[in-house]
């Protein structure tokens, strides 16, 4: 029985309705999958232009602030780029992309300069693409594609908030949000029943009364023709679920759409604990639903029969008690949320970047212990070394990119590669506050020996770990000191053995008892293939890190 047919079966017991359907459940453990998973982890609109005629959808200006407006970037580029077999060759096996849905069409000025909606998440309609990303057929091929590549797809998603009142932007109606008070992060209230920050209105999922839908929405559907196709497929999933069209539930309906009709693997979901937990578990159950329904009607394109996958961005959350983290649960001063007990598979990881400056195997360590037997067993958590919005991202001056790659890639838990880690993007672009952070993917850099060599080092830690689910999800053991040694086992699943800093040219490597003698060997490192003889195996390599895993069937 998969871990969602079991959350199926607990709230069974419930009735249809939304406060019982939603109730949190005692989380199963987390796919080995999804604890290894490579995920890249993308801006839209700033990793590849692949149709340029798409640039100035709706009438948006070029008068932004410095990276602060669209940039050309679009979903045919990452179609593109999946087409090349760059995720390939980098090992991913998750594409994580920026919102993709319909942006406000205006911009605004708080402080900042001019700023348009190119990061996504400024949502204006959440039933459609937003043009200067693509079409919605460009993202059904986008998905498409993805799976052809055995690559999953997940959706950010928004729920917390709509995008900012402009001039061309209006507020949705007092019963779906609320622009008032602001968060002040005194406990719980402080941060739910509250607007983010000024001028981003709050969705009130607090509330299960029903609404009528936003005039400006009805609107703009009858010029685009869908109007009566909108209103009967809300009509058909209300008369199915029996929850009350409140807003959080037309906002569910409209993002599992996509799920339902493309296939989508997972959401990567934002703001997660500004929202109601409740609303995350009636979100889990209603695209497991979806994910199950599209695999039924497309047996032929489905990867296999894994659930639906969602990881969270609990900001603060992190391994080793940091932040507001106690154990499991994150802290909000006067009451704690066990966000996995929400349907949540995993959590970024903010503790990573900060904990990523000690030496390698106290952190591993650490997280071994935490991810098998200790406060966050059996879960999933995604570490990461830089993002689109944390200023404190390590290695921010790409000062030390080899080894940053060796401590996210080599880590217990998922990795998250956020785009150009590989290439050396800079962090410190001449913009005003998170846009630093968010330049062009600098694929120009490809030209330099230095650059695709960098690359090369991730490709080939990428493809270790998409071939070996134990370096993410397997329990850690040091082996040696000099040169560093050591193993990573998942059960009887599978067993790998790293060892950095050895000598260059002949080198033999002591398997220190985890494979038999005789066993074949790869280091995928050198591509070298080996023979353990005597406890060792032999390799005559310009490289001072082995990666031996034996190859697996499939």
């Amino acid at each position: 029985m998969t871990r969602f047919a079991r959350l199926l079966m607990a709230l069974s017991l419930c009735s249809a309705q939304a406060a019982c359907a939603a109730e949190g459940h005692r989380a199963a453990p987390t796919d080995p999958y999804w604890q290894n998973a490579t995920v890249y982890f993308l801006l839209t609109d700033r990793f590849a232009n692949g149709n340029t005629k798409n640039d100035h959808a709706y009438g948006r200006g070029d008068d932004a602030a410095p990276l602060r407006g669209f940039a050309g970037g679009d979903l045919q580029g990452v179609i593109d780029k999946l087409d090349d077999g760059y995720f390939d060759k980098l090992g991913v096996d998750a594409i994580w992309t920026s919102p993709v849905f319909e942006q406000i069409h205006g911009s605004t000025d708080e402080g900042t300069g001019r700023t348009y909606a190119y990061h996504g998440y400024w949502i204006k309609d959440w039933t459609a693409i937003d043009a200067n990303l693509g079409s919605e057929q460009d993202f059904a091929r986008f998905v498409a594609t993805a799976h052809r590549h055995g690559i999953r797809v997940l959706m950010d998603v928004v729920l917390n908030h709509t995008g900012p009142v402009t001039d061309r932007d209006p507020q949705w109606p007092d019963a779906w949000v609320r622009t008032q008070p602001v968060c002040d992060w005194s406990g719980y209230a402080g941060a739910v029943d509250c607007t983010l920050v000024k001028n981003l209105p709050d969705i009130r999922t607090d509330s299960d009364k029903p609404v009528a839908l936003p005039p400006q929405l009805l609107a703009k559907w009858k010029r685009e023709g869908r109007l009566q196709q909108e209103q009967a497929e809300l009509d058909a999933f209300f008369a199915r679920t029996g929850y009350p069209r409140a807003p959080k539930y037309y906002l569910i309906k409209w993002l599992t759409d996509p799920v339902r009709e493309y296939g989508v693997d997972g959401f990567r979901v934002d703001t997660t604990k500004h929202v109601e937990p409740e609303v995350w578990a009636a979100l889990k159950k209603e695209s497991g639903l979806a994910l199950a329904d599209w695999k039924a009607r497309n047996p032929n394109r489905k990867l296999d029969d894994r659930d639906f996958f969602m990881v969270g961005e609990v900001y603060g959350f992190g391994a080793n008690d940091f932040g507001a983290t106690k154990g499991r649960d994150y802290d909000y001063g006067d009451r704690k949320v066990d966000f996995f007990n929400y349907g949540f598979d995993s959590l970024i990881n903010f503790a990573f970047p900060q904990q990523a400056r000690e030496e390698m195997e106290p952190l591993f360590a650490s997280y071994s212990q935490d991810l098998h037997g200790g406060a966050l067993d059996g879960v999933g958590l995604l570490n990461y070394l830089a993002s689109h919005d944390d200023g404190g991202s390590y290695d921010r001056a790409r000062k030390h990119t080899y080894t940053a790659a060796l401590k996210l890639m080599l880590a217990p838990g998922a990795a998250q590669i956020y785009y150009g880690d590989e290439l050396a993007r800079p962090l410190t672009a001449k913009a005003e506050g998170d846009a630093q952070l968010r330049s062009s993917m600098n694929w120009g850099d490809l030209k330099s020996d230095k650059t695709r060599a960098l690359l090369a080092h991730w490709q080939k830690l990428g493809q270790f770990r998409h071939a070996h689910p134990a370096v993410g999800a397997g329990v850690h053991k040091k082996l040696a000191d000099k040169p560093y040694t050591f193993s990573r086992v998942l059960g009887d699943r599978d067993r790998v053995l790293v060892s950095i800093g050895l000598p260059a040219g002949d080198k033999a490597v002591p398997v220190y008892g985890l494979f038999a003698d005789g066993t074949r060997l790869k280091d995928y490192y050198s591509g070298r293939e080996v023979t353990v003889s005597q406890g060792r195996v032999s390799l005559d390599t310009p490289f001072a890190l082995v990666l031996l895993g034996q190859p697996l069937p499939g």
